[in-house]
């Protein structure tokens, strides 16, 4: 994967890597030189901010007011 630096010296970190560290807006990184030349990305935050649960979205309670006999029935084609 690559990425281009700006003229602000800013680049777009891939969102595979950004996954990878769990990196989100505010998330802190080092840069860390190796002696080989390579330069080790690192999170720097403490610990990871909390992600959404993949079905948050999904959660909530039923608000039919059926009985479970009523929601069988009508599933099996019976109303």
């Amino acid at each position: 994967m690559s990425t281009v630096v700006t003229r602000k010296g800013q680049a777009t970190i891939p969102k595979p890597i950004r996954d990878l560290l769990g990196l989100s807006a505010g998330s802190r990184i080092d840069f860390v030189p190796q002696a080989d030349g390579s330069v080790r990305l690192l999170r720097a935050d403490a610990e990871a901010p909390p992600r959404p649960a993949r079905f948050a979205a999904l959660r909530g309670s039923a608000t039919v007011s059926m009985s479970t006999d009523e929601i069988l029935a009508l599933t099996r084609g019976e109303i």
